[in-house]
Protein backbone atom coordinates (compact mmCIF):
# COMPACT_ATOMS: atom_id res chain seq x y z
CA UNK A 1 0.00 0.00 0.00
CA UNK A 2 1.39 3.33 -1.12
CA UNK A 3 1.58 6.64 1.03
CA UNK A 4 -0.70 8.85 -1.21
CA UNK A 5 -3.60 5.36 -0.12
CA UNK A 6 -3.56 7.05 3.77
CA UNK A 7 -5.05 10.74 2.17
CA UNK A 8 -8.64 10.25 2.10
CA UNK A 9 -10.12 13.14 -0.24
CA UNK A 10 -11.14 16.46 0.74
CA UNK A 11 -9.68 19.82 2.01
CA UNK A 12 -6.45 20.14 4.02
CA UNK A 13 -6.03 23.48 5.39
CA UNK A 14 -1.91 23.29 5.67
CA UNK A 15 -0.37 25.44 8.28
CA UNK A 16 3.28 26.23 7.26
CA UNK A 17 6.32 28.05 8.43
CA UNK A 18 6.33 31.60 8.84
CA UNK A 19 9.99 31.47 8.98
CA UNK A 20 12.46 28.70 10.05
CA UNK A 21 12.01 25.99 7.59
CA UNK A 22 12.28 23.66 10.45
CA UNK A 23 8.64 24.75 11.64
CA UNK A 24 6.51 22.02 10.04
CA UNK A 25 5.14 19.30 11.36
CA UNK A 26 5.29 15.58 10.23
CA UNK A 27 1.31 15.33 8.84
CA UNK A 28 1.78 18.17 7.07
CA UNK A 29 4.95 17.26 5.18
CA UNK A 30 2.89 13.92 4.42
CA UNK A 31 -0.25 15.78 3.21
CA UNK A 32 1.57 18.05 0.86
CA UNK A 33 3.48 14.65 -0.60
CA UNK A 34 0.14 12.99 -0.51
CA UNK A 35 -2.38 15.51 -2.25
CA UNK A 36 -2.98 15.83 -5.97
CA UNK A 37 -2.51 19.40 -5.33
CA UNK A 38 -1.53 22.04 -3.65
CA UNK A 39 -3.09 25.67 -3.70
CA UNK A 40 -0.72 28.35 -2.96
CA UNK A 41 -0.86 31.90 -1.83
CA UNK A 42 2.27 32.67 -4.10
CA UNK A 43 3.37 29.40 -6.09
CA UNK A 44 6.97 31.07 -6.28
CA UNK A 45 7.36 31.45 -2.56
CA UNK A 46 5.94 27.35 -1.47
CA UNK A 47 7.84 26.10 -4.16
CA UNK A 48 11.00 26.94 -1.75
CA UNK A 49 9.27 25.14 0.88
CA UNK A 50 8.72 21.97 -1.52
CA UNK A 51 12.18 21.79 -3.27
CA UNK A 52 13.68 22.41 0.68
CA UNK A 53 11.63 19.06 1.41
CA UNK A 54 11.80 17.05 -1.83
CA UNK A 55 7.85 17.74 -2.11
CA UNK A 56 7.03 17.42 -6.30
CA UNK A 57 2.87 17.72 -5.90
CA UNK A 58 1.61 20.24 -8.35
CA UNK A 59 0.63 23.72 -7.44
CA UNK A 60 -1.72 26.12 -8.54
CA UNK A 61 -2.26 29.87 -7.46
CA UNK A 62 -5.05 30.24 -4.97
CA UNK A 63 -4.71 34.57 -4.00
CA UNK A 64 -7.24 37.52 -2.72
CA UNK A 65 -7.00 38.71 -6.67
CA UNK A 66 -8.13 35.17 -7.76
CA UNK A 67 -10.05 33.47 -5.02
CA UNK A 68 -13.48 33.97 -5.95
CA UNK A 69 -13.26 32.13 -10.05
CA UNK A 70 -10.47 29.70 -8.14
CA UNK A 71 -12.56 28.61 -5.37
CA UNK A 72 -15.35 27.50 -7.64
CA UNK A 73 -12.69 25.59 -9.86
CA UNK A 74 -11.09 23.78 -6.77
CA UNK A 75 -14.74 22.70 -5.64
CA UNK A 76 -15.14 21.19 -8.84
CA UNK A 77 -12.05 19.43 -8.26
CA UNK A 78 -13.04 18.20 -4.71
CA UNK A 79 -16.26 17.22 -6.10
CA UNK A 80 -14.26 14.63 -8.15
CA UNK A 81 -12.56 13.35 -5.39
CA UNK A 82 -9.44 14.97 -5.10
CA UNK A 83 -7.82 15.62 -2.15
CA UNK A 84 -5.94 19.04 -2.47
CA UNK A 85 -3.80 21.04 0.31
CA UNK A 86 -4.39 24.64 0.90
CA UNK A 87 -1.35 26.49 1.89
CA UNK A 88 -0.64 29.82 2.48
CA UNK A 89 2.97 32.12 2.02
CA UNK A 90 3.05 31.54 5.89
CA UNK A 91 1.39 30.53 8.77
CA UNK A 92 -2.39 29.31 9.09
CA UNK A 93 -4.70 29.27 5.90
CA UNK A 94 -7.81 31.79 6.37
CA UNK A 95 -6.17 33.65 9.26
CA UNK A 96 -5.93 37.15 7.32
CA UNK A 97 -4.95 35.14 4.11
CA UNK A 98 -7.17 33.87 1.41
CA UNK A 99 -8.60 30.44 2.13
CA UNK A 100 -12.42 31.55 3.47
CA UNK A 101 -14.41 31.24 0.29
CA UNK A 102 -12.75 27.37 -0.53
CA UNK A 103 -13.79 26.50 3.01
CA UNK A 104 -16.94 27.95 2.52
CA UNK A 105 -17.49 26.38 -0.76
CA UNK A 106 -16.11 22.75 0.36
CA UNK A 107 -18.39 22.97 3.26
CA UNK A 108 -21.32 23.68 1.06
CA UNK A 109 -21.04 20.43 -1.07
CA UNK A 110 -20.96 18.68 1.79
CA UNK A 111 -16.60 17.41 1.71
CA UNK A 112 -14.30 17.17 4.10
CA UNK A 113 -12.78 20.18 5.37
CA UNK A 114 -9.00 19.03 7.47
CA UNK A 115 -7.14 21.70 9.48
CA UNK A 116 -3.50 20.39 9.49
CA UNK A 117 -2.28 22.79 12.72
CA UNK A 118 1.15 24.30 12.84
CA UNK A 119 2.56 27.32 13.48
CA UNK A 120 0.82 30.82 13.61
CA UNK A 121 2.42 34.21 13.99
CA UNK A 122 -0.41 35.44 15.76
CA UNK A 123 -0.26 32.23 18.63
CA UNK A 124 3.90 32.94 18.33
CA UNK A 125 3.59 36.32 19.28
CA UNK A 126 1.54 36.15 22.10
CA UNK A 127 2.84 33.52 24.20
CA UNK A 128 6.12 35.18 24.19
CA UNK A 129 4.64 38.52 24.85
CA UNK A 130 4.65 38.60 27.87
CA UNK A 131 1.15 39.96 28.17
CA UNK A 132 -1.92 38.03 29.68
CA UNK A 133 -2.92 35.11 27.64
CA UNK A 134 -6.08 34.39 29.22
CA UNK A 135 -8.29 35.88 26.45
CA UNK A 136 -7.06 38.01 23.50
CA UNK A 137 -9.01 39.90 20.71
CA UNK A 138 -7.65 39.18 17.29
CA UNK A 139 -8.47 42.07 15.10
CA UNK A 140 -6.54 40.94 11.85
CA UNK A 141 -4.87 44.44 9.98
CA UNK A 142 -6.13 47.80 11.55
CA UNK A 143 -7.38 50.06 8.73
CA UNK A 144 -4.60 51.70 6.88
CA UNK A 145 -6.18 55.25 7.42
CA UNK A 146 -5.50 57.19 10.75
CA UNK A 147 -9.33 58.47 11.17
CA UNK A 148 -10.75 54.83 11.17
CA UNK A 149 -7.55 53.15 13.16
CA UNK A 150 -8.18 55.78 15.79
CA UNK A 151 -12.02 55.35 15.57
CA UNK A 152 -11.81 51.88 15.67
CA UNK A 153 -9.04 51.89 18.74
CA UNK A 154 -10.92 53.64 20.98
CA UNK A 155 -13.99 51.23 20.69
CA UNK A 156 -11.52 48.80 22.04
CA UNK A 157 -9.63 51.03 24.75
CA UNK A 158 -11.83 49.19 27.49
CA UNK A 159 -11.62 45.49 26.38
CA UNK A 160 -10.30 43.11 29.47
CA UNK A 161 -8.39 40.84 26.74
CA UNK A 162 -5.07 41.64 25.26
CA UNK A 163 -5.32 43.01 21.87
CA UNK A 164 -3.58 41.29 18.55
CA UNK A 165 -3.09 42.91 14.96
CA UNK A 166 -0.96 42.41 12.11
CA UNK A 167 0.41 45.63 10.69
CA UNK A 168 2.75 46.85 7.88
CA UNK A 169 6.17 47.54 8.79
CA UNK A 170 5.78 51.06 6.61
CA UNK A 171 2.62 51.67 9.26
CA UNK A 172 4.22 50.62 12.66
CA UNK A 173 5.10 53.82 13.43
CA UNK A 174 1.60 55.65 12.42
CA UNK A 175 -0.36 53.05 14.20
CA UNK A 176 1.98 53.69 17.38
CA UNK A 177 1.27 57.36 17.13
CA UNK A 178 -2.75 56.60 16.92
CA UNK A 179 -1.99 53.74 19.95
CA UNK A 180 -0.06 56.66 22.10
CA UNK A 181 -2.93 59.01 21.13
CA UNK A 182 -6.26 57.10 22.09
CA UNK A 183 -4.96 54.53 24.64
CA UNK A 184 -2.38 56.68 26.21
CA UNK A 185 1.68 56.97 25.93
CA UNK A 186 1.36 53.96 29.20
CA UNK A 187 -0.42 51.24 27.95
CA UNK A 188 1.75 48.42 27.55
CA UNK A 189 2.33 47.14 23.51
CA UNK A 190 4.36 44.43 22.37
CA UNK A 191 5.70 44.58 18.62
CA UNK A 192 6.57 40.84 17.11
CA UNK A 193 8.98 41.14 14.13
CA UNK A 194 10.21 38.79 12.15
CA UNK A 195 9.38 35.84 14.45
CA UNK A 196 11.25 32.37 13.60
CA UNK A 197 13.35 34.46 11.48
CA UNK A 198 17.46 35.49 11.64
CA UNK A 199 16.31 38.82 13.20
CA UNK A 200 13.49 38.07 15.23
CA UNK A 201 12.80 40.74 18.33
CA UNK A 202 10.31 41.35 20.21
CA UNK A 203 9.67 45.11 21.96
CA UNK A 204 8.27 45.41 25.04
CA UNK A 205 7.46 48.70 26.83
CA UNK A 206 5.15 51.29 27.25
CA UNK A 207 3.39 52.56 23.53
CA UNK A 208 5.01 55.64 23.91
CA UNK A 209 8.89 54.63 24.87
CA UNK A 210 8.05 52.22 22.08
CA UNK A 211 6.98 54.68 19.69
CA UNK A 212 10.28 56.88 19.95
CA UNK A 213 12.31 54.02 19.91
CA UNK A 214 10.83 52.26 16.61
CA UNK A 215 11.36 56.21 15.23
CA UNK A 216 15.01 55.98 16.17
CA UNK A 217 15.28 53.17 13.95
CA UNK A 218 13.59 53.92 10.63
CA UNK A 219 13.16 52.48 8.70
CA UNK A 220 11.56 49.34 9.73
CA UNK A 221 11.17 46.26 8.22
CA UNK A 222 10.11 42.50 8.34
CA UNK A 223 6.32 41.63 9.43
CA UNK A 224 5.01 42.28 12.59
CA UNK A 225 2.34 41.13 14.87
CA UNK A 226 1.36 44.34 17.22
CA UNK A 227 -0.07 43.31 20.68
CA UNK A 228 -1.87 45.75 23.27
CA UNK A 229 -2.42 45.28 26.89
CA UNK A 230 -5.98 44.69 28.11
CA UNK A 231 -7.65 47.53 29.68
CA UNK A 232 -6.89 47.53 33.39
CA UNK A 233 -9.15 49.67 35.64
CA UNK A 234 -7.48 53.41 34.90
CA UNK A 235 -6.16 52.37 31.26
CA UNK A 236 -9.80 52.01 30.31
CA UNK A 237 -10.58 55.93 30.27
CA UNK A 238 -10.35 57.95 26.84
CA UNK A 239 -7.52 59.75 26.62
CA UNK A 240 -8.58 63.13 26.30
CA UNK A 241 -8.70 62.65 30.31
CA UNK A 242 -5.12 62.44 30.22
CA UNK A 243 -4.26 64.69 27.23
CA UNK A 244 -1.56 66.49 29.76
CA UNK A 245 0.61 63.44 30.21
CA UNK A 246 0.30 63.05 26.20
CA UNK A 247 1.50 66.84 25.56
CA UNK A 248 4.35 65.78 28.40
CA UNK A 249 5.82 62.74 26.42
CA UNK A 250 5.58 64.19 23.31
CA UNK A 251 7.69 67.28 24.72
CA UNK A 252 10.06 64.73 26.05
CA UNK A 253 10.39 62.43 23.26
CA UNK A 254 10.24 64.53 20.45
CA UNK A 255 12.18 67.16 21.82
CA UNK A 256 9.57 70.03 21.26
CA UNK A 257 8.29 72.86 23.11
CA UNK A 258 4.98 73.43 24.40
CA UNK A 259 2.92 74.89 21.22
CA UNK A 260 5.04 72.62 18.65
CA UNK A 261 3.93 69.52 20.84
CA UNK A 262 0.51 70.82 21.01
CA UNK A 263 0.16 71.36 17.16
CA UNK A 264 1.39 67.32 16.94
CA UNK A 265 -1.05 66.09 19.52
CA UNK A 266 -3.55 67.74 17.47
CA UNK A 267 -2.65 66.03 14.08
CA UNK A 268 -2.33 63.09 15.29
CA UNK A 269 -5.63 63.33 17.27
CA UNK A 270 -7.60 64.65 14.68
CA UNK A 271 -8.50 67.42 16.82
CA UNK A 272 -8.21 71.33 16.84
CA UNK A 273 -5.41 73.16 19.16
CA UNK A 274 -7.88 75.19 20.32
CA UNK A 275 -9.79 72.25 21.39
CA UNK A 276 -7.01 70.57 22.91
CA UNK A 277 -6.07 73.50 24.89
CA UNK A 278 -9.16 74.27 25.89
CA UNK A 279 -9.33 70.98 27.69
CA UNK A 280 -5.64 71.01 28.75
CA UNK A 281 -6.46 74.57 30.31
CA UNK A 282 -9.45 72.21 32.10
CA UNK A 283 -7.13 69.38 33.25
CA UNK A 284 -4.94 71.72 35.37
CA UNK A 285 -7.73 74.30 36.86
CA UNK A 286 -7.04 77.22 35.02
CA UNK A 287 -10.65 77.16 33.10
Amino acid sequence: MTQDAFLAPGLYLVATPIGNLEDITLRALRVLRSADLIACEDTRHTARLLSHYSISTPTISYHEHNERERAAELGRRLERGERIALVTDAGTPGVSDPGYRLVQRAIELGLPVVAVPGPSALIAALVASGLATDAFHFGGFLPARSGARRTLLQQLAGRPETLAFYEAPHRIVDVLEDVVATLGPDRRVVIARELTKVHEELLRGAAGEVLSALKRRQPVKGEITLLIARAEADAARPAHQSLRRQLAAIMRDEHLDEKSALKKLAKVTGRSKSDLYRELQRETGNL
